[in-house]
């Protein structure tokens, strides 16, 4: 062969020698699955996994970046695409993945993974996932997290339906808006063939790491990434109650509501689009537009009046100003079988402008009176009533609907004592010593708000518990008194001179429950203890409140 020959020969040769040494690595480089975690509690999953799948088949990238809170997003910015995605943490039903370890602050919350997988902000991060793991308690649990209740259907009937199509839509409703945690993880990781889970309780990562050791012992590593959920697997997991579902898809029955939940969470979305979004809900039968009422509200939450675009005003004015849609909300609102559902969607109109804040109080005061002259009203309205931190003009306004109120009525008188008013406070109080259970538990639930601080009040409230009849209402008082932290010598010593006439375990006990947490050095504690061991009921159930209670009087 001629010299120039093999010198021309000679560089195509080491070409095709070195193109011949890549290929293997280039192969492997295109064979290499990305395992993303996302470890915000216990790492014994993680490196489970990672002891068992081998490093030239699996890359592990960890999600979380300690002491960064955009964590999520900076791995999108790095351009990250996971094969399989593990996420580890405690879960709490619903909102975020969180850690019970001291030395960890980093939490997972549940929206942000909604926001990631609506908005198509970070395409690549999820897109091509075969296999997701929630290791946390209730992630794909099936249960609904809200109902169609009752005033659903009746607000269909108003609307034009039959009662037999008004039920039958409700169910449908309830089943598309129910929004389980296994509902929500399907629209979550939209198309993942196999997303792992559990429907309650789900074992400790200490105890999860063994369980993943015997699966990959019987060959479960060649399982991952394959998008087949794994026999092996749920059988091992089978006693604690793991499971698998996948993804929604764009031909599941449901699809369309993950369109509209998503547009909630889509960043792409401006604010004059949500808002316009928001308006078009509203403008559906109100039925429909209540089962998206948590996400409305958590849209208007973040409605501020700074930096307000002109398209925004002009969205918000347009909806403002719809009657149509007004009036069947309020109709929709007014009919609520739960007075909170009121309360809220009440506070929700005043936000898109449908209500001033004196046609707000009015309205609460409307459902106050409405419910009392039906004899519903009960704890739930004195809670919302005290929540409003007492708000006199709001009691006024009641005080004005109500014009002569019924002396019988503690709940009314318990709602207007919550909103500033002195004479309904001395009746509530009067009735935590009367015979009437219901009674003495509004006033439970009102003391429970607004606690005794004045000691001759509290000293007749002793006196007056101490002559009532043994039953339950005596319990539940004396179970009131412990809350407010008595400390007055006159009472303590009526409760003391109680307990020896108790004929009742039960009453015994509560007597217990308000010294053990009094000033003892306000009571005759050796007398008192040598009172305690000789009337004192015996438990049936071993050592209770009252022997704690004796040693610590023989103590100090």
């Amino acid at each position: 062969m001629p010299p120039a020959s093999r010198i021309v020969i000679r560089p195509i040769l080491a070409l095709v020698a070195c193109l011949a040494t890549l290929a293997p690595f280039a192969v492997r480089a295109g064979d290499v699955k990305t395992v993303c975690t996302i470890t915000v509690n216990s790492p014994d999953e993680r490196e489970t996994f990672r002891r068992w799948l081998p490093a030239d088949r699996y890359e592990f990238v960890e999600l979380v970046e300690r002491g960064r809170p955009d964590w999520l997003a900076s791995s999108c910015r790095k351009g990250v695409r996971c094969d399989v995605l593990l996420i580890s943490g405690h879960f709490d039903g619903g909102t975020e993945f969180y850690t019970d370890r001291l030395d960890q602050r980093e939490y997972l919350p549940v929206s942000e993974l909604e926001r990631v997988s609506c908005s198509e902000s970070c395409p690549g991060l999820f897109s091509q996932l075969k296999e997701v793991y929630l290791f946390g308690c209730n992630t794909l649990n099936a249960e609904p997290m809200r109902s169609a209740s009752p005033e659903i259907g009746r607000s269909l009937v108003r609307a034009g339906y039959s009662p037999a199509d008004a039920d039958a839509l409700a169910r449908l409703l309830a089943e598309r808006h129910g929004e389980s945690n296994r509902d929500r993880m399907r629209n979550i990781f939209k198309d993942v063939p196999a997303v792992y889970g559990f429907s309650g309780k789900a074992p400790l990562g200490r105890y999860a790491g063994p369980l993943l050791e015997r699966h990959f012992q019987g060959g479960g590593a060649d399982e991952v990434a394959t998008g087949r959920p794994s026999a092996s697997l749920l059988g091992l997991f089978a006693r604690t109650g793991m499971t698998v579902t996948p993804g929604m898809t764009d031909a599941d029955p449901h699809a369309a509501f993950r369109a509209d939940a998503c547009r909630f969470s889509d960043d792409r979305v401006s604010n004059a689009g949500k808002i316009a979004f928001v308006h078009e809900l509203l403008r559906r039968p109100a039925a429909e537009a209540r089962m998206f009422l948590d996400a409305i509200e958590r849209w208007a939450a973040t409605l501020t009046d700074a930096h307000r675009a002109p398209e925004d005003v002009a969205a918000l004015e347009a909806l403002a100003g719809d009657a149509e849609a007004r009036e069947r909300y309020l109709a929709f609102a007014r009919d609520a079988d739960e007075p909170a559902v009121q309360v809220r969607m009440m506070a929700l109109a005043r936000r898109l402008g449908w209500l001033s804040v004196a046609d707000e109080r009015a309205e609460f005061a409307r459902m106050i009176v409405e419910r009392s002259r039906r004899n519903a009203l009960g704890a739930a309205e004195v809670e919302l009533a005290c929540a409003r931190g007492g708000d006199r003009d709001t009691g006024d306004e009641l005080a004005r609907q109500v014009r002569t109120p019924r002396q019988d009525k503690v709940a009314l008188s318990a709602v207007l004592a919550c909103l500033g008013d002195a004479e309904s406070h001395a009746r509530v109080v009067h009735a935590l010593t009367g015979d009437d259970d219901g009674d003495v538990g509004i006033a439970q639930v009102y003391l429970h708000h607004r606690p005794i601080v004045d000691a001759v009040e509290l000293r007749k409230v002793t006196t007056g518990i101490a002559r009532m009849p043994v039953r339950d209402a005596q319990v539940r008082a004396l179970d009131t008194l412990a809350a407010q932290r008595v400390s007055d010598p006159d009472s303590l010593a009526a409760l003391a001179t109680l307990f020896p006439q108790a004929k009742s375990l039960q009453v015994q006990r509560a007597i217990a429950g308000i010294l053990i947490r009094a000033d003892h050095s306000a009571l005759a504690r050796a007398d008192l203890a040598r009172t305690l061991k000789r009337y004192r009921i015996k438990s049936p159930d071993g050592q209770d409140m009252i022997d704690v209670l004796i040693r610590r009087l023989e103590a100090s």
